[in-house]
């Protein structure tokens, strides 16, 4: 007599799931209208402002729209690190496994698949493969919106550098490459608070809200520290890479510190995700057990890696002090005064003929000379060659706490007191008016 054998239900492997995962979130409205908006919206945005008059002073690299196109996608960078990708993130990671709950499908893809584990992998390859897409499509949307509604000019740098289109759009793809860390650190959060919390709303907006805190946090006067400890630095860090020589240590530990979290966020996901008993029908989420399970760790991360930091770098406190103030606005003074020159067409020279030394104080020097404020005022000095006189230029700086600054020209006004200079070919714009610029926090001056 023959014994049949019973055939063995094997998994699903993950490409097959990967791809089905991947079908289910594309075939969502609100993806698919992510999708076109990343694609369509960021172009039509930076080609519309380039155009118009006023222009988005207050945002970095938001003076240079209407004089380079490579300025526009900086700008866009600039928005989506504060808003747009903590709400993608959200939207996609966020929900990924929290729409099985709401559905009540989890015993059907239980039974498709046959593996948990590989339910899981598939989920989070297909979250992090539209979060890619969307990252892509927002930066290639807006340098070719920058680049055909303005063209490919140069670019200026935060350092008063002139950078030839080539190098800046070198710079400008490595900073959009740079914030995918973050953007996964913020992936895997929206992947623990979707595994954790179920179908609940918060769930869904861990991502944002975790975001928007980190995002005060970087607006306290805080020390450098527990600044760089935090994933979000790393959306502001790629700033450094727009200096000469660039600010490479805060933004290579801003990159590793967000790559922690996306490894220790999805962790805690993958382990709770298989504790859970798909059994029990009522049971949505870990509820109040999240907060130990997921929030504690997390916790103990931030921990752990703000004293990491703090043994590992060289910089105290705010890590603005006045010396490196002085030394930045003197480096950014001498590059734009050239700039200034060539477009009078006014002789040549160079930074070391020029000699700029730049002296700052705060509070009218009532107050230490140290930290991010509105109340730094810098005089800048500088030589011609062939003259005994000495050139002087005053500067009103706001310093925000992550080292970016403002230097707002108050005179002379052939110098920098107006907007614009009057050149051989017509009116354009004084780039020793208004400049921006980045400190480096972790020098030590």
């Amino acid at each position: 007599m023959t014994v049949l054998e019973t055939p063995v239900a094997r998994p699903v492997p993950v490409a097959g799931a990967y791809r089905f995962e991947l079908v289910k979130l594309l075939s969502q409205w609100r993806i698919r209208l992510l999708v076109l908006a990343c694609w369509l919206a960021p172009a039509a945005f930076v080609a519309a402002v380039s155009e118009q008059s006023d222009l988005p002073t207050d945002t970095l690299f938001g003076r240079w729209m209407n004089i380079t196109g490579w300025a526009g996608p900086l700008v866009m960078l600039g928005f989506a690190g504060v808003y747009a990708l903590p709400l993608l993130t959200s939207v996609v990671a966020g929900d990924v496994f929290a729409a099985e709950d709401r559905l009540g499908t989890w015993r059907h893809l239980l039974v498709a698949v046959r593996s948990a584990r590989r339910i899981f992998v598939a989920k989070a390859l297909a979250s992090l493969t539209v979060i890619l897409a969307l990252v892509v499509g927002m930066a290639v949307s807006s340098t070719v919106g920058g680049v055909v509604a303005v063209g490919s000019q140069p670019l200026v740098a935060l350092d008063g550098q002139v950078l030839a289109p080539g190098d800046a759009a070198g710079l400008v793809l490595l900073a959009w490459i740079c914030v995918l860390a973050p953007t996964l650190a913020l992936a895997g959060i929206g992947l623990l608070g979707s595994v954790a919390l179920g179908r609940s709303p918060m769930g869904l907006l861990l991502p944002a809200v975790v975001a928007l805190a980190m995002g005060l946090a970087q607006m306290l006067p805080l020390p450098v520290a527990i600044r760089l400890a935090l994933p979000s630095y790393a959306f502001i860090a790629w700033e450094g890479l727009f200096t000469s020589p660039a600010q490479l240590g805060p933004l290579l530990i801003g990159i590793v510190v967000s790559l922690v979290w996306a490894v220790a966020a999805t962790a805690l996901a993958w382990i709770l995700f298989l504790r859970r008993d798909f059994t029990n029908l009522t049971l949505d989420g870990l509820g109040r057990r999240a907060l130990t399970l997921g929030a504690a760790p997390l916790a103990g991360l931030l921990v752990v890696t703000i004293g990491v930091v703090a043994i590992a770098t060289p910089a105290t406190g705010s890590g603005i002090a006045q010396d490196k103030i002085q030394q930045a606005v003197a480096t950014a003074f001498g590059h734009l005064y050239r700039l200034q020159a060539q477009q009078l067409h006014h002789p040549d020279v160079t930074e070391q003929e020029l000699a700029t030394t730049v002296a700052c104080t705060k509070g009218d020097g009532l107050v230490a000379p140290e930290g991010p404020g509105n109340d730094w005022r810098c005089v800048a000095s500088w030589h011609l060659p062939n003259t005994t006189a000495v050139g002087q230029a005053i500067y009103q700086l706001d310093i925000t706490s992550d080292g970016q600054y403002v230097a707002d020209g108050d005179g002379p006004k052939e110098v920098n007191g107006y907007f614009q200079v009057r050149t051989p070919t017509g009116d354009q714009p004084n780039p020793l008016w208004q400049f921006d610029g980045h400190i480096d926090l972790l020098s030590k001056g």
